[in-house]
C-alpha cells in the first residue's frame, strides 16, 4: 500500500461504495480518490435509483483516521443539485470508510466504501517499480 505521511497509508486508488438512504434504499457507487497531503480530491459514477449514471467530482481531506468530503454532481438535475457532505473513519487497513453523508439539514442515510487489498497492494508494487 503507497504510503502518504508519516508511515500512513495513503488513500489514493479505486473504491466501491454503497450508500443507503432513510427509507433503506440503497445506490453502489465507484469512487477515483486522490490523497495529496491531507487534501482529498477525486470522481464517483453511480447508477442512481431511476436508472440514471451520475457522475460527480469530490473534494475534501483527511485527519488521522478522519475522512470528510463534499460530492458535487455534474449535471444539476432536481435529484442532484445540492452538494452531499460525506463524513467516515478510515478503518486501520486503510480498506474500508465507514459512515454518514447528509445533503444540508434535509437528508442524510450511511455510506461505506471499500477497497481491494490485493489492489491496493498490485498499486503499491506499480508505484514503487523505476520509471523507465
Amino acid at each position: 500500500m503507497a504510503e502518504a505521511r508519516g508511515g500512513e497509508k495513503d488513500l489514493t486508488g479505486i473504491w466501491n461504495g454503497l450508500y443507503t438512504y432513510p427509507d433503506g434504499k440503497s445506490v453502489t457507487f465507484v469512487a477515483t480518490l486522490i490523497e495529496r497531503g491531507s487534501s482529498l480530491s477525486g470522481t464517483t459514477h453511480e447508477r442512481g435509483l431511476l436508472g440514471n449514471t451520475a457522475y460527480a467530482t469530490l473534494a475534501g481531506s483527511r485527519q488521522d483516521s478522519a475522512v470528510s468530503f463534499i460530492k458535487k454532481y455534474e449535471k444539476h438535475r432536481f435529484l442532484y443539485k445540492n452538494p452531499v457532505v460525506y463524513e467516515g473513519t478510515l478503518s486501520s487497513d486503510a480498506t474500508e470508510i465507514e459512515g454518514r453523508w447528509a445533503i444540508g439539514k434535509v437528508l442524510s442515510g450511511k455510506f461505506l466504501m471499500i477497497r481491494s487489498p490485493s489492489q491496493t497492494a498490485k498499486a503499491e508494487t506499480k508505484l514503487s517499480e523505476p520509471v523507465p
